[in-house]
């Protein structure tokens, strides 16, 4: 089986446990093709670089995928049938690589420089 990563783009209308549903019946296409998803990411809400179909923002969502290629083709198919979905886009890899994507690793990083800056400017309140 080859591995696959996929980014997924969902209407901003959609809330997260209707895009999590939706979610749920393209994972059970790949499932039911022998297929698994390895790594599941959700970045939430997020700004679009342009304008998609009167949409500023959409929900994202990064999926890895270990599948058969009949299973990618199907997937592929029944996303662009459905109209909540805005873009996709999916790829064919060579190792599924276990840490956080970088997107991910970023919201982290950002809370621990948040949290740092809080606990300083507090600091320096008191003296």
């Amino acid at each position: 089986m080859a591995l696959y990563e996929s980014v997924i783009i969902g209407r901003q209308d959609l809330s997260p446990g209707q895009f999590e549903t939706l979610l749920e019946k393209f994972i059970a296409v790949i499932q039911s093709y022998k297929g698994e998803i390895k790594k599941r990411e959700n970045w939430g809400i997020r700004n679009l670089a342009y304008k998609i179909n009167k949409n500023r923002k959409g929900h994202y969502m990064l999926l890895n995928i270990d599948g058969p290629p009949e299973a990618i083709q199907e997937y592929e198919r029944l996303m662009r049938l459905d109209e909540d979905i805005i873009r996709f886009l999916t790829i064919k890899i060579k190792s599924i690589n276990e840490k956080p994507s970088p997107l991910m690793a970023n919201k982290s990083d950002r809370s621990k420089f948040e949290t740092i800056t809080d606990e300083n400017s507090s600091e320096s309140n008191k003296e």
